[in-house]
């Protein structure tokens, strides 16, 4: 059939290039002039099963009062009079309770482990490249309360068998031999070595042109203006360049998805909450990490990225407001010192922002939707990367009628009920922010 994908971040580059490996003749539009320009341009690197989790755990409210009041605090939050950061706000909140944060976690690593499956297995077929390594995610905590609070994550891990190894200060030096330099700032980490590293734009642009290879159409400066429908399905997605029709839509423009399905009923609880990243050259690779250092106390992760550094976090929360604020650099600067003083040369760093499509349960929002030609590929928030070919290939399975691999359950649209999937009857039209 014929298929358009609307983004062309690492979600619906993936997305399109596995419906085309089915034999569906595919067309991907974006408002940039290639792939992966915006948010998945210089994420923090990670592909991160064994730490995918939500942010809404037990004690959030606690947590998000002592980090906003840190010297380089991990999250800000510029209020705005805008109803649906208060209403994502207060979803948030209500997921931080040890029920759900351990449902919600468990269909984020059943879905993030199946995709890093995927991806080992795309590598393998194809011999993509894209500054990968295989040497796991390293999460150090500086206090014996973060050791504490991971027997919690490490349960979840069990149930789903996903190896990992709690280590103290040597173990963890042995894992991060630059750390050997920092012992006293760690009191232990958590090993979880079936975690990956790579270059997400080097990636999503390695695989845009296999793609191209296998006849799809990208279609780049068209900005996305509405969907239009007949009452029942799709018809057609009205851009700069005209219509363009289909028999299938896949909607993958992460934080910009919510207003362009508003129209058919869906009130999508996903929105932006900013991120920044700094990339910096190595200058002495013993004194860089190897692969993944998460710091939990400021929640940031510093990656090895062929002969790059890669330090990305923070969360900010002011709705799609893209300005690079130099103080938002401080708690990047803070922990890469602090952790690798030796290992990159912060003089030469390039400084990032992208806005990361949070669901308030942290679980993305894959596959079908009331609409019977319209399925989503959005709200994977810090995972994308992690996420996106096993999400691609689940959403190709879905739209060709196939049989996915994993249980969908709980990954759908669906499980936010009527209040966010009624599509009763769509209406026609309904102008939509540019695609992501």
């Amino acid at each position: 059939m014929r298929v358009i994908v609307l983004g062309s971040g690492v979600i619906g580059v993936s997305t399109a290039y596995f419906l085309a490996k089915a034999g569906h003749e595919v067309t991907v539009v974006d408002r940039q002039p290639g792939p992966a320009l915006e948010t998945s341009y210089a994420n923090a690197g990670e592909v991160s099963p064994g730490y995918s989790a939500p942010w809404a755990a037990p004690g959030l409210m606690a947590k998000a009062v002592k980090w906003m009041l840190m010297k380089h605090s991990p999250l800000v939050i510029r209020p705005k009079l805008d109803p649906a950061m208060w209403s994502w706000c207060l979803k948030l909140l209500a997921n931080a309770n040890e029920r759900s944060y351990e449902i919600n976690k468990g269909r984020m690593v059943r879905l993030a482990e199946y995709s890093r499956d995927c991806l080992r297995a795309l590598r393998d077929e194809t011999g993509i490249r894209y500054d990968e390594r295989a040497k796991g995610t390293l999460q150090v905590f500086r206090t014996q309360k973060q050791v504490d609070a991971a027997a919690t994550d490490m349960a979840v891990l069990d149930r789903f068998k996903v190896p990992y190894s709690l280590l103290d200060v040597d173990g963890c030096a042995a894992v991060e031999p630059a750390l050997r330099l920092v012992k006293e700032k760690i009191v232990g980490g958590l090993l979880l070595p079936g975690d990956e590293t790579g270059d997400c734009f080097r990636f999503t642009n390695a695989l845009a042109a296999m793609a191209t290879e296998l006849g799809v159409e990208f279609r780049y400066n068209t900005g996305i203006r509405k969907l239009e429908s007949d009452g029942r399905r799709v018809t057609g997605v009205v851009t700069d360049a005209g219509t363009l029709t289909a028999d299938s839509y896949v909607v993958a423009m992460g934080s910009y998805s919510p207003t362009l399905v508003k129209p058919f009923g869906m009130d999508l609880p996903v929105y932006p909450v900013k991120g920044y990243s700094l990339t910096l050259p190595i200058v002495d690779p013993a004194g860089a990490p190897e692969s993944t250092v998460m710091d939990e106390t400021h929640k940031i992760a510093v990656t090895r990225l062929g002969d790059r550094i890669r330090v990305g976090g923070t969360a900010e929360l002011t709705g799609f407001d893209l300005t690079l604020r130099p103080g938002r650099r401080g708690p990047l600067d803070h922990v890469v010192s602090d952790l690798f003083p030796t290992g990159g040369d912060l003089s030469k760093a390039e400084f990032w922002t992208g806005l990361r499509p949070n669901t308030p349960d942290g679980t993305p929002i894959v596959g079908p939707t009331p609409v019977r030609n319209l399925f989503l590929n959005t709200g994977h928030g810090t995972l994308g990367w992690t996420m996106a070919a096993g999400s691609g290939r689940v959403v190709a399975d879905v739209v060709g009628g196939r049989q996915t691999e994993i249980d969908m359950d709980g990954l759908t649209v669906a499980r936010y009920g009527r209040s966010a999937a009624a599509a009763s009857r769509p209406t026609v039209g309904g102008v939509a922010r540019p695609a992501a």
